[in-house]
């Protein structure tokens, strides 16, 4: 099996293979002319963003800098995704992700891990696992999800969490390692932050 075959396995490949390291390099050439736009250049970025991704719903946006190691060519966004500054996807393989999630400046999503064993990180072995993350997530600021986490729809992970293992839907989760603070409730439909009320009233009319 070719070493860029094994990249989406989960087996040990060497991701200096020459196949893969030119493939590589023409993605993150078109990665480096997204993040040199100007913030006038929509047009443009958003032409960049459609021949980067795997896949991109209408209406994602992307602050750059933008931070891949395949240059976007293993994500799969749905409709509507933020993403803050400085945002950071080792998209070694795939990561997918659902519509309306956000996600806060300086987020890292890695689906690339390394053997414990010295030896083979010393031949620079290196296996992948895909990150699946919902519809209407909200990552918060700094957080890290490591390869193979799956995380479920209308969750909320805290800024600065490292999350480590799958996160059920509906929950907000938060920590190192993250773990499940408490569900969302009755009081996030009166709550939106601390003791500010939502209007529902005027956000009906903002329709």
């Amino acid at each position: 099996m070719a070493m860029k075959d094994k990249m989406h396995t989960g087996e040990l490949y060497l991701p200096g293979d020459p196949e893969i390291m030119e493939d590589q390099l023409k993605r993150l050439d078109r990665l480096y002319d997204f993040n040199q736009t100007r913030p006038s250049e929509m047009d443009k970025r958003n032409a960049l963003l459609k021949e980067m991704f795997a896949e991109i719903g209408e209406g994602s946006y992307i602050e750059p800098p933008l931070y891949t190691n395949m240059g976007a060519g293993n994500l799969h966004f749905g409709k509507m995704v933020y993403c803050n500054f400085g945002c950071t996807f080792v998209d070694d393989t795939h990561i997918y992700v659902g519509d309306y999630t956000m996600f806060g400046p300086q987020v890292v999503v890695a689906t690339a891990g390394h053997p414990i064993l010295p030896e083979l990180r010393q031949q620079a072995y290196q296996y992948n696992s895909p990150v699946h993350i919902g519809k209407n997530c909200w990552i918060g600021a700094g957080a890290l999800i490591l390869p193979g986490v799956t995380i479920g729809d209308n969750v909320v992970i805290g800024a600065g969490s490292v999350v480590t293992k799958d996160i059920p839907s509906n929950v907000i989760a938060v920590g190192n390692p993250c773990r499940v603070l408490r569900e969302l409730s009755e009081h996030d439909r009166i709550y939106y932050f601390k003791d500010h009320k939502i209007d529902w009233a005027e956000i009906e009319s903002e329709k």
